[in-house]
Order: structure tokens, then C-alpha cells, then sequence
């Protein structure tokens, strides 16, 4: 039987794998927008779950408040993907994918930077938030 942290390691080694397709087909130097398109269809074509721009409220003092945090892409409810195309990562898209990693629940993400030259040398970043064992 496959443990929990086996389950969303195989998830991630797939999402990988359509973002890599993705950069193959398009490079770098486009929208995110576009990205994330490109993205979700070849998630889909692999048989993955997803939803995109989930909406994630959460709660202030008692109050649920929906202001706009918004999942890219959310991964057979398991792993928040996280689309760039920006020059490089800062510690805020890191801050930003863990401040969803622990609204969501998740314990897993991916920040996938589209906008380099090698995406499997420095345009993925993985996250975790208490990876089960």
C-alpha cells in the first residue's frame, strides 16, 4: 500500500513532468496566464484532477473573509501549484506558497518560474508544510 507521502511525491514528480513538456513546447517569455493554461491541459491529458484559481477564504477573528487569495492551480486536492514567469524567485513567492500550504491544508506545492532558460535548473522550487513520512 502506498503511504501518504509516496502518493503526493508521485503527484509532484507528474506535475513536473507536464510543467517540463510545457517549457519544451513554449520557452520562456510569456504570460503566466498562458502558462497555467498550457499547464492545466497537460495535467488533465495525464489524468490529474485540478482546479484553477481556487478561491481560498480564510478566517480573521471569527469572520471567513474571501479577499481574493487565489490557488493557480490545486492538484488532485493535494499539491498547490504555483505558476511564475518572472526573472527569479523572491523569499515572498515562497512566503506566499507556504501562506497557502497552510490556509489549503496542503502539505506540498510547487512554484514553477516558466520565465528561464532550464526549468529542472532553477525554474522549480518544492515546498512542504509537514510532509507526512
Amino acid at each position: 500500500m502506498q503511504s501518504e507521502g509516496d502518493r503526493l511525491n508521485a503527484i509532484t514528480e507528474r506535475i513536473i513532468g507536464a510543467a517540463i513538456e510545457v517549457h519544451h513546447e513554449l520557452g520562456p517569455g510569456m504570460l503566466e496566464s498562458a502558462y497555467e493554461a498550457c499547464l492545466a491541459y497537460e495535467l488533465i491529458e495525464r489524468g490529474l484532477l485540478i482546479e484553477r484559481q481556487k478561491a481560498l477564504p480564510f478566517v480573521y477573528k471569527g469572520q471567513l473573509v474571501d479577499c481574493g487569495f487565489r490557488l493557480d492551480l490545486l492538484v488532485e486536492n493535494a499539491v498547490v501549484v504555483e505558476v511564475k514567469s518572472i526573472q527569479r524567485f523572491e523569499r515572498i513567492h515562497t512566503a506566499q506558497l507556504r501562506t497557502y500550504l497552510g490556509q489549503s491544508k496542503c502539505c506540498v506545492g510547487l512554484l514553477i518560474n516558466f520565465n528561464v532558460k532550464w526549468l529542472t535548473e532553477n525554474g522549480i522550487k518544492r515546498v512542504v508544510n509537514g510532509f507526512p513520512d
